[in-house]
């Protein structure tokens, strides 16, 4: 494992970390725990959750992962988030996290999900960052982050505060070109960077022939199993300045192809990373990473559903044809269905990547006759 320093904190993180929004059995609290036992083994120190991954239940496995991996004397980073602004919604909910967690502080806090300026104003005014000044006073949190997902030179305005000690961020090969200047910003700053979605929601592996300018020409290793998730990670953690690349990890055989991909890793040089970065013939901005913060539809449309299935026509030569199958197929739903939206823009609203959800549903919604 390679650890990198968080920042200007002081502390070391490990390279790869656990990212907990995608646990396959999240009720089978033996099997979570045995995973986040075998990643804490493979030298995972950093682990990452949130109050509403499957409800409150991924920071409770947590909490009983940690005690074991105190048990088994295993290191380990508590990462969580809250999506409160004010003080006394912050305190109820930090309050809850400590006991599910098993923990007396967290580790790394962030102020989650800053989607707009307006967003990140809004939540200023309600006095969150004193807020969080007074709970890193007290030792409930450790350190003060927050989970951005402006892109382009939009973070500038949070970095300005000089409060943060890092950054949770999207970041990949698929949406590199349009994210590089919020990652310069918070490199600038020498920042702690953890990276989210490294696998761009798990599109990179389901479409590995588009993703082949990651590849390693000279590499001479044997075919492996998971060769686009190995090229995907690598490609990340040749950006010296990221800390952390978070996975969320459903099973413990991918655990395990991210440590292979970790243990035959030979860093590139920026100059060898330019040339991987020049060589991507497109920027792939624009697909849907399923994170389901538009799930909330007024109109009941499952707009998560109609993304991925847009994600096809956009990744697949021909893709209409390949939209209509993903729709019926794997979806079991009509285009028909993307109709019933009133274009009232709350699926833009809450969407991470700024997607253009309303034209894409107007599209969908006339393919059937088309």
């Amino acid at each position: 494992m390679i650890y990198r320093d968080y920042g200007k904190t002081g502390e070391k993180v490990s390279l790869l970390g656990f990212g907990g929004m995608r646990f396959a059995h999240i009720d089978n609290h033996d099997e979570c725990i045995r995973m986040i036992v075998k990643a804490a083994e493979g030298g995972v120190t950093y682990f990452d959750t949130a109050p509403d991954y499957f409800g409150v239940k991924s920071e409770t496995v947590f909490g009983m992962g940690f005690e074991e991996l105190r048990r088994r004397k295993l290191p380990y980073y508590a990462a969580t988030k809250t999506f409160k602004s004010k003080e006394e919604d912050i305190r109820r909910e930090i309050e809850a996290q400590l006991k599910r967690l098993n923990i007396p502080a967290i580790d790394f806090y962030h102020i989650w999900c800053i989607t707009s300026l307006d967003n990140w104003r809004a939540r200023k005014k309600n006095g969150i960052l004193e807020t969080f000044r007074k709970l890193k006073d007290e030792g409930l949190i450790r350190h003060i982050c927050i989970s951005s997902h402006l892109i382009q030179d939009e973070i500038e305005e949070l970095l300005m505060e000089g409060v943060f000690e890092g950054v949770l961020f999207g970041y990949s090969a698929y949406n590199f070109k349009t994210r590089e200047k919020a990652f310069n910003a918070i490199r600038a700053k020498q920042l702690g960077a953890v990276v989210m979605n490294p696998l761009g929601g798990g599109i990179i592996p389901q479409h590995p022939e588009l993703f082949s300018f990651l590849g390693r020409k000279e590499a001479k290793e044997p075919a492996e199993s998971f060769p686009a998730v190995h090229e995907a990670l690598r490609f990340l953690w040749d950006h010296r300045d990221i800390t952390v690349t978070l996975v969320g990890f459903s099973s413990e055989a991918e655990i395990s192809a991210a440590l292979a991909a970790m243990e035959g890793y030979k860093p590139r040089s920026g100059a060898e990373l330019a040339v991987i970065k020049a060589g991507a013939s497109a920027s792939f901005e624009g697909l849907c990473t399923g994170c389901a913060y538009c799930d909330d539809c007024p109109q009941d449309i499952p707009i998560p559903q109609y993304m991925d299935a847009y994600n096809q026509k956009l990744l697949t030569p021909g893709g209409d044809k390949a939209l209509q199958q993903r729709l019926s197929i794997h979806w079991g739903i009509t285009a028909e269905g993307a109709a019933k939206c009133v274009a009232c823009g709350q699926c833009e609203n809450a969407c991470t990547q700024h997607l253009d959800i309303i034209k894409r549903l107007k599209f969908i919604a006339g393919e059937k006759a088309g």
